[in-house]
């Protein structure tokens, strides 16, 4: 008798069985004959027949339970096709881009929180995290509300900042200031990129999606220094409503949703101003030739009227700013064309291979064709008017319009697009147009 590997329990029942039956066969009684006498019994035949008959019955057993031994161990659970899924951890090829919340008093901030925390993909993959200035209570509870869906930080120092005479009335700025670079340095600690948002921007759908895909963009060209969900003339009626996928190089930096790499923070901290940042920003000191990435529909919407800025251009422009509904999906999308040398090249080419059109055949809609068009303007004068009464924003910042690229700013007028340019040859801004 063969013992399978594994079944030495069964064997070693087997043999215990077998000595058993060897027992009780010669401890039995003897059996009555016809008169009730105990006769003689032939102990030898009938001991080896009943050892033989137990001994064969238990080598039978055997192999039946070794063939279910050997099933159970070649045994592979059926897949089942509404079985759970089992949840895997984010890879570490996957990167992980924090949200940080620039949060101060506007209890409304609840708006913008909810929109992040319903459209983010993954909690791991995009913590929010809210830093708070100023103290306020109200705005505090709101964040608390959260729970572990939010990370809360405050500002620790509330004092009033020492300013020139003549910026007593820009004391908030200051207090901006601060506290970006405080929550900024917090975040670094920790993360490779940040998004920045303000505590009275809500998000659009994708939000999550144009920033994860051009994150890499953003990585590997150094020509790039940020990726905004803004456009500045992004109301509605000046913007191709088709146009969800559309995204530009601008140099002007736009803010209002944006993303930027430790590495760009490590330049810009040590020497962070103490106020209005934002313009800082736009210095050439600052921008040193580099371009952000901004879309044709914004990602981000402004709804807080009120602030430091005291309702500055919210009433005329960036109530109507549309708010992109549509969900692209951006990751699976070829994004290289956004390269400088290959965008800079196709986008001068379409900008000056444009028919040039007169201000009055574009106010008035006597376009023929499909377009693009061309209305040149050749000074800061000249640009002013026609952005003025066009309907999009027509102030510099250190020489530079806001959405442009090379001096050209695209608007979509009346269902045509338009490119407002500088003459061909331009070669750089001029950072008295102020």
């Amino acid at each position: 008798m063969r013992c399978h590997r594994g079944s030495v329990i069964l064997c070693g029942t087997l043999l215990f069985l077998t000595w058993n039956a060897v027992l009780v066969l010669l401890l039995r009684p003897r059996l009555p004959d016809q008169e009730g006498k105990q006769g003689p019994i032939d102990y030898d035949n009938n001991m080896v027949s009943e050892v033989l008959r137990v001994a064969e019955m238990l080598e039978k057993e055997l192999e039946t339970q070794n063939k279910i031994l050997t099933q159970i161990q070649h045994f592979k659970p059926p897949r089942v096709a509404w079985q759970k899924k089992k949840v895997k951890p984010v890879s570490p090829l996957i990167p992980v881009i924090p949200v940080l919340v620039m949060a101060c008093n506007r209890v409304t901030v609840r708006r913008c929180l909810d929109k992040l925390i319903q459209y983010r993909p993954s909690a791991e993959r995009f913590p929010v995290i809210v830093s708070q200035d100023c103290g306020h209570a109200d705005t505090a509870n709101v964040i608390r509300s959260y729970g572990s869906a939010v990370t809360h930080m405050k500002q620790p120092d509330l004092a009033d900042v020492q300013v020139p005479p003549e910026h007593k009335r820009f004391q908030g700025y200051y207090k901006i200031s601060r506290h970006y670079r405080w929550a900024l340095k917090q975040v670094f600690n920790n993360y490779s990129a940040v998004i920045i948002v303000e505590d009275d921007l809500e998000v659009a759908p994708d939000f999550f999606e144009y920033f994860s895909a051009t994150l890499p963009l953003l990585r590997s060209d150094p020509s790039l220094w940020c990726v905004s969900a803004w456009n500045d003339n992004g109301r509605e009626g000046f913007v191709d409503p088709a146009g969800s996928r559309l995204l530009y190089r601008t140099d002007f930096f736009p803010g209002l949703g944006w993303m930027l790499l430790r590495e760009l923070w490590e330049e810009l901290e040590p020497k962070w101003p103490a106020s209005f940042w934002d313009d800082w920003m736009r210095k050439p000191e600052q921008r040193r030739g580099r371009a952000c990435i901004r879309p044709e529909i914004s990602r981000t919407l402004t709804f807080g009227r009120q602030g430091v800025s005291l309702g500055q251009f919210y009433d005329k422009y960036l109530r109507y700013i549309k708010l992109n509904s549509d969900f692209v999906p951006f990751t699976q999308l070829d994004l290289t064309y956004l390269k400088e040398d290959a965008y800079k090249n196709s986008f001068q080419k379409e900008v000056y291979a444009a028919p040039t059109v007169t201000f009055e055949d574009v106010q008035q809609g006597a376009l023929e064709g499909v377009g693009p068009f061309r209305l040149q303007y050749s000074s800061k004068e000249s640009f002013k008017v026609f952005a003025k009464n066009l309907g999009i924003m027509d102030d510099f910042k250190s020489g530079v319009p806001r959405t442009g690229y090379r001096g050209v700013v695209a608007i979509f007028f009346r269902g045509r697009r338009v490119y407002i340019a500088p003459p061909p040859g331009w070669t750089q801004y001029d950072p008295t147009w102020n």
